[in-house]
């Protein structure tokens, strides 16, 4: 019985030292694994303090900013054991984010988390008229090996020029710089940063023209240049962004031609050319954007005829806005054969002829605006069509296009489109060939004297004559 209960006490004891055993490695290997290292740490708190202001005590609410008490926007990653700070992102995306204060500023200890990947700026420069802040154009230089996006998102506090360092973060991804105050030409420098994938430079107020030198991005997918007041022509080298997916350069001052080399960017799924001042014609070329989805060239003085392009070979259009270009010619039947369309904008150019019947069957079509145009004839499409789209088809002031009241009820008629008027009843309808004939032998006296002629004149007159000299007569009376 003894040595069962010395057993017994041995392997509790066994037992109790395995537990203390594990918890000491346990607690050896918190200690050990991953701590930070302090000078990162350190630039990560004067980093964040400029931006949210000196109340903001890093040390005393993130003690541990990778660990356990991690801070709202800040990712870390280990590199050699130890934690370094590979993404931050100051501003109110989250509840629970870094807000910035009036007065922020660019501390220099940001430029000291060299392990950046990404850094983003949202609602941070909010004041316009006090506390303006510009972009630093020193330091980026030291975020050059790793730094792979940045962004500067709706700071409207944020102003000056672009700092052309900028183009020497060489491993730059992604560089959107969107609905901030800056101003200024675009850096040629960005030109330099050839592994970029996406650059939005959108709702800001540059000038200037757009750099050549952009058309050494051969990576690009996505390329915003929309809603600045940018002058000068479509560059010529952005015939190389052939890997480019979406280009928007609507709203700016833009002119000239749209050059051929449009037609080498055959991954294309959208081109926003609109509100600009582009002119010339439609490029042909445009015909061969096959992958394209969505083109949009409203409001420019392109002009030129909307027959110069093959729509049908434009087989993946879901939309299409050719308003207010100054087109001229009848709507192209190859239009009707672009399945996938849904929104066609045809208004305010200088359109003529009839409408194709075939659009309406467009399997996909919810949305066809014509107004402004010089459309004749009738509009054959059924009640059913209309239904469908309702106030999204307009073709109003198109002065001689109506349509029929026998297959359309006004109830259902299209908003600003008069009825077809039937034309006026005449004697020679109201009365049947053999009678008018009849008629016309027994008044041949009459209206021989009237015209000079004689009865034997008129009865060798051809039908159609003598049939126009009766209206006249009638319409003399």
């Amino acid at each position: 019985m003894a040595m069962k209960g010395f057993v017994s006490i041995s392997r509790v004891v066994l037992v109790l030292c395995l537990l203390w055993l594990n918890a000491w490695c346990l607690d050896e290997a918190d200690n050990d694994v991953a701590p930070m290292e302090k000078a990162e740490q350190q630039a990560l708190y004067s980093a964040i303090q400029g931006f949210v202001g000196n109340w903001w005590n890093g040390s005393e609410l993130y003690p541990d900013p990778c660990g356990w008490t991690p801070i709202q926007g800040v990712s870390c990653d280990l590199f050699d054991g130890l934690w370094y700070v590979t993404a931050l992102s100051i501003g109110p995306i989250h509840d629970n984010s870094l807000g910035c204060a009036q007065n922020v500023k660019f501390s220099p200890q940001l430029f000291q988390l060299k392990h950046l990947k990404s850094l983003s700026f949202f609602s941070c420069f909010m004041s316009p008229k006090k506390h303006l802040m510009t972009i630093p154009n020193t330091s980026w230089a030291n975020l050059a090996e790793n730094l792979e996006t940045l962004e500067f998102r709706a700071n409207t506090g944020l102003v000056g020029e672009l700092p052309s360092i900028l183009g020497s973060l060489i491993k730059l991804q992604s560089l959107v710089i969107l609905e901030n105050g800056l101003t200024g030409e675009l850096p040629r420098s960005f030109g330099n940063l050839v592994h970029l994938k996406r650059l939005v430079l959108a709702g800001n107020l540059f000038g200037g023209s757009i750099p050549d030198t952009y058309g050494g991005l051969t990576e690009l997918l996505i390329l915003d240049l929309s809603r600045n007041s940018l002058s000068g022509s479509f560059p010529l080298t952005f015939g190389g962004l052939t890997s480019l997916l979406k280009l928007d350069l609507s709203n700016n001052q833009l002119e000239g031609n749209l050059p051929m080399v449009i037609g080498y960017l055959r991954n294309l799924t959208l081109l926003d050319l609109r509100n600009n001042k582009f002119s010339g014609g439609l490029t042909e070329s445009l015909q061969d954007l096959h992958s394209l989805e969505e083109m949009a060239l409203s409001k420019n003085p392109i002009g030129g005829s909307i027959m110069s392009i093959k729509w049908q070979n434009l087989q993946n259009l879901v939309i299409l806005d050719l308003s207010n270009i100054g087109l001229v010619g009848e709507i192209p039947e190859s239009i009707a054969e672009l399945n996938n369309l849904r929104f066609l904008g045809l208004s305010d150019n200088y359109l003529s002829g009839n409408l194709p019947t075939k659009l309406a069957n467009l399997p996909s079509l919810n949305a066809l605006y014509l107004s402004g145009n010089n459309l004749t004839g009738e509009l054959k499409f059924s009640e059913l069509f209309y239904g469908k789209l309702g106030r999204r088809f307009e073709a109003w002031n198109n002065p001689n296009l109506c349509y029929p009241l026998d297959i359309m009820s006004a109830n259902h008629a299209p908003s600003g489109v008069k009825p077809c008027q039937k034309q006026e009843v005449t004697l020679l309808e109201l009365n049947s060939k053999s009678k008018l004939v009849g008629a016309s032998s027994n008044l041949n006296s009459e209206f021989a004297g009237s015209f000079g002629f004689s009865t034997h004149g008129i009865k060798t007159l051809p039908l159609v004559f003598l049939q126009q000299i009766l209206t006249m007569v009638l319409l003399l009376n």
